[in-house]
């Protein structure tokens, strides 16, 4: 096969900061998905639909007027969100979710919540009003293994939320170990998850052996490779509880490559290209569209993309570096060579 054609894809995880950054992540999204799910964890949180419609316009300002995107906002969850924001958030087009961030668990998730139990009246609200639930599935108790916290926050806080509330669409996002996709797979039709590209194409040896890689750092960290495996067999099963998120999260070097590093892996530049990479690798083009164009959609009972994808089969290298308004930035894959390269979008 030397070309594949798809139905438009949507990045259903992605970060694109703020500032003139936008005028970077903006249009490298853009090229090639039709709608994405803005993460909310800017300084400060985007917590509220009038904060979340400013960030929404900011990110419409960066567009250029030759691209078409469609930017979903997910609002930050807090200990004081309201029944009454969740309603209002359910009656507005633009807002697709609230976002579930652990206090401390990533990068700008200080504001975020330290009692999940205490959050049933709004998940009560939530379920009500069908408003998604996307969630960091991670807890961040200090003696708990980083390796260990995703099964310990599915075995603590997720399996009692699908209990006592059943009908509350639910993602976990890029999940990272056969625990996830256990939970995911045996869970009701109102739970999903997404998959990032370096958790296909990585595992943690990619990260540590031979020295630190710190632009293979993210979190979820990456996991060892039984995990990956588990990972991979979800991406490629068909199944459609798993879909494409990138979790695309630029950091400037300066701020990877220093004595405490930051969480995030840039693949905006290369997104679809990546994921065609792992697909290929496993000789399994003809499952990509679905994980990277239906299965997200119809969890989210969206239409599917009118426009189409083509990709041709045309080695290309990755750029060593990225000049933005805010500093160099290293993308995801920096310098390494992939097999397949957006060739039309139309």
């Amino acid at each position: 096969m030397q070309q594949l054609t798809l139905i438009r894809p949507d990045d259903w995880h992605l970060h694109l900061r703020d500032g003139a950054l936008l005028n970077s992540t903006v249009p490298a999204s853009a090229r090639v998905f039709n709608r994405a799910v803005i993460m909310p964890n800017l300084v400060p949180p985007v917590t509220t639909v009038a904060m979340a419609l400013d960030y929404r316009q900011r990110i419409m300002s960066a567009l250029p007027p030759s691209m078409s995107f469609e930017p979903m906002m997910a609002l930050y969850l807090t200990a004081e969100t309201s029944a009454a924001e969740v309603a209002k958030a359910a009656s507005d087009p633009h807002i697709i979710g609230f976002k579930l961030y652990p206090s401390g668990a990533t990068t700008n998730s200080a504001a975020g919540v330290k009692s999940v139990e205490a959050l049933a009246p709004v998940l009560e609200a939530m379920q009500e009003h069908q408003v998604p639930l996307l969630v960091h599935g991670e807890v961040t108790d200090g003696d708990i293994d980083i390796f260990d916290r995703e099964k310990v926050f599915i075995d603590r806080h997720l399996v009692p939320i699908t209990t006592q509330f059943p009908a509350l669409s639910l993602v976990l996002e890029h999940i990272t170990t056969g625990d996830a996709v256990d939970f995911v797979s045996q869970a009701n039709d109102k739970v999903a998850a997404t998959i990032t590209p370096q958790h296909l194409l990585m595992n943690r040896n990619d990260l540590l052996v031979g020295g630190v890689r710190p632009h293979n750092y993210c979190l979820p960290i990456l996991k060892r490779r039984e995990h990956q495996q588990r990972l991979q067999q979800a991406a490629l099963s068909g199944s459609p509880k798993f879909f494409l998120g990138t979790d695309s999260a630029p950091h400037v070097k300066a701020n990877k490559e220093t004595s405490c590093g930051c969480a995030g892996c840039y693949s905006a530049p290369a997104a679809i290209e990546l994921y065609a990479e792992f697909f290929s690798q496993h000789d399994a083009l003809d499952k990509l569209e679905n994980f990277a164009s239906r299965f997200g959609a119809e969890f989210y009972g969206l239409p599917l993309n009118q426009q189409r994808l083509t990709l041709t089969r045309s080695e290309w290298a990755v750029p060593q570096s990225l000049e933005t308004a805010d500093g160099s930035i290293v993308p995801y894959y920096a310098g390494q060579s992939l097999q397949w390269q957006l060739a039309e979008l139309g």
